[in-house]
């Protein structure tokens, strides 16, 4: 029997910009958590995070890539075609965005579009659904220190679970900028972003670190 199709924003503009606003201001305070609250309820293993994005930031001219979570479900890929009209392609590569619901097993970024030199913009947003999402400080934090565009001394961001290289990725990836991919991070109501340009320091740069508050 098929399943009836899960709604998407209650008011599609006015929630579509708030969550735009939301991505936008995250990748540009690298590490600062934002509030992200949404009543949507899409079919598992789609979080309402992952789908707020996905609704915010996709539409007929923005390819998406699924993780295997993801594509396992058909009603994932319905929810995300009726309510986005995102082509959902097989390769990593050829994706504008990727949904990944299992950031443990995550690709390797080479996996997806860099940009050019040309046309650095033209590269993939990795949106990652984690369970751990934190920029606090203290005897526990297990994340990483970031500095850069946005970020005032120092960034604090602890997410996961994420792949065991993550930090050798990431440092990879910062080497390579303008050219990189950026992520967002999500979980139960709360977002933040680690554009290409933050810069992993070591954990010595802790002690009185903050981020640019928004203006």
């Amino acid at each position: 029997m098929a399943h009836r199709l899960a709604p998407g924003f209650a008011d599609p503009v006015h929630e579509g910009q708030a969550v735009f606003r939301a991505a936008m201001e995250a990748l540009s305070r690298p590490g600062r958590i934002r509030p992200l609250v949404t009543a949507l309820a899409p079919p598992a293993p789609l979080t309402p995070e992952l789908a707020a994005l996905a609704l915010a930031l996709t539409d007929a001219d923005t390819p998406v890539w699924l993780d295997a979570p993801l594509r396992a479900d058909p009603a994932v890929a319905g929810f995300l075609r009726f309510h986005t009209g995102a082509p959902l392609v097989a390769a990593p590569g050829e994706a504008a965005f990727a949904l990944i619901a299992d950031p443990a097993h995550c690709p390797p970024f080479t996996d997806f579009a860099q940009g050019t030199p040309a046309y650095p913009d033209a590269s993939a947003t990795l949106i990652l659904a984690v369970d751990t999402l934190s920029d606090e400080a203290g005897p526990a934090f297990a994340g990483q220190v970031f500095a850069g565009p946005g970020i005032r001394g120092t960034a604090r961001l602890d997410a996961g679970p994420l792949p065991a290289a993550w930090a050798a990725r990431w440092a990879a990836n910062h080497a390579g900028f303008p050219l990189g991919i950026d992520c967002l991070f999500v979980a139960p109501g709360r977002l933040a972003g680690l554009p290409r340009s933050a810069r992993p320091v070591g954990a010595e740069a802790l002690p009185g670190s903050e981020a640019l508050p928004c203006t």
